[in-house]
């Protein structure tokens, strides 16, 4: 299927309308697609970024329904193989095909495609490349996600191909992103799973994108925007140090008792106006829960203890939430133990990369009592308290 972006520029690549997993941990409840460009200019012809190996028959396909018959530039913004892959065989089939990238990604992909030197045209901040009536402008765009990720900017059309940067997991038939609400919870979704550690690099490569003024962000995974406010906006949101008046509580219970704390916890917070996410560690994805860490305030690990310590899911919620870096202010670590252990010295060994204050654990004996629910009542207290200090709540 070919979408035509603009005069002389198409979006050649492919649609995943199957695929459930990516990097074999991110869920995809929507699919993805591939999206390689083509800019047609009067003397040249470029490709920007290609398609995942398994999906060359949907972008072959597409070339040869343009009559494409010559390609001179292989513009490559990240080495990653759902965007390189289809490389070496593009390199196959137009020979006299140069892969124009910068010298971080030409190293990536000398290891990961075996391409060689010789295949490479290397450019730096700034440079350009003319095919004729159309000028690319090559900006970096480090660690979105990437150490070596880049934007190649079209200049006469306004167009910013941002590879990763603004994109989404969405197989869709639409060129630019018209369903706004499916969109922005699916490029929020891909924010949280993959661009969320790298926040305050991110922030920096907006201003970028945003210079540029572009009339048109053309990502490689999901629609393009033709209103990229919409989609900087969203960014600008998600990366900002403000954070809303919610807790997320993700928690594993194996016989009721850390699920009682975990339930009265919810509602002793409504009591003092926090609003609560629950996610049961057992029954959610890494999607649902990274998506609810992006604006909330505080975390709560809530798990029983396990052979003396959390239990397995309580780690893996940990070592997530450290991995992913959301911008919470408070942690807290909560549940029910047997006979003792080291469930808090654990999940605290697995947040060491997180900027947060660990609140006061609360951890009781069994299944909770009246006392143990005063003491609940009162960590929701200071829950609130907390929120009220950094100004999220009145």
């Amino acid at each position: 299927m070919i979408r035509k972006i603009a005069d002389g520029v198409y979006n050649v690549g492919a649609i995943d309308w199957e695929r459930t997993l990516f990097d074999e941990i991110v869920p995809l409840p929507q699919g993805t697609s591939y999206n390689a460009y083509l800019v047609k200019g009067e003397n040249k012809t470029a490709i920007i970024d290609t398609v995942e190996p398994e999906k060359l028959e949907q972008l072959i396909d597409n070339l040869e329904e343009l009559k494409v018959d010559k390609i001179d530039y292989i513009v490559s913004n990240h080495a990653e193989q759902d965007h390189s892959g289809g490389i070496p065989y593009l390199l196959k089939r137009y020979p006299e095909a140069k892969v124009v990238t910068n010298a971080k990604c030409m190293g990536f992909e000398k290891d990961l495609l075996h391409l060689k030197d010789e295949d490479f045209i290397i450019i730096k901040e700034g440079d350009t490349l003319e095919l004729g009536g159309k000028t690319l402008k090559f900006i970096m765009t480090p660690w979105v996600h990437w150490p070596e990720t880049m934007t190649t900017y079209l200049m006469e059309d306004r167009i910013a191909f941002t590879c990763d940067f603004f994109g989404s997991h969405a197989a869709t038939s639409h060129t630019f992103a018209e369903q706004y609400d499916r969109i922005y919870h699916e490029a929020k979704r891909y924010y949280a799973e993959i661009m969320m550690p790298f926040r305050q690099i991110i922030t920096r490569n907006i201003k970028k994108i945003e210079e540029l003024e572009p009339r048109i962000i053309a990502p490689s995974h999901g629609p393009a925007y033709s209103d990229p406010k919409f989609i900087i906006d969203a960014y600008k949101e998600w990366t900002s140090s403000e954070t809303k008046n919610e807790v997320l509580i993700l928690y594993v219970s194996m016989h009721g008792s850390t699920k009682k704390m975990v339930y009265a916890l919810v509602d002793y917070l409504g009591e003092e106006g926090v609003e609560v996410k629950v996610r049961d560690l057992i029954t959610s994805n890494l999607g649902e829960i990274a998506i609810d860490m992006v604006d909330v305030t505080t975390i709560i690990l809530a798990t029983p203890t396990m052979l003396a310590g959390p239990h397995p899911h309580a780690v893996y919620a940990a070592y997530l939430t450290n991995a992913l870096k959301p911008k919470a202010k408070f942690v807290g670590i909560m549940g029910s133990y047997g006979w003792g252990g080291r469930t808090v010295d654990i999940l605290k060994s697995n947040l060491g990369a997180l900027k947060v204050e660990i609140l006061e654990p609360l951890l009781i004996k069994g299944l909770p009592k009246k006392e143990d629910y005063d003491k609940i009542k009162e960590f929701a207290k200071i829950i609130a308290e907390k929120h009220r200090e950094v100004g999220v709540m009145k």
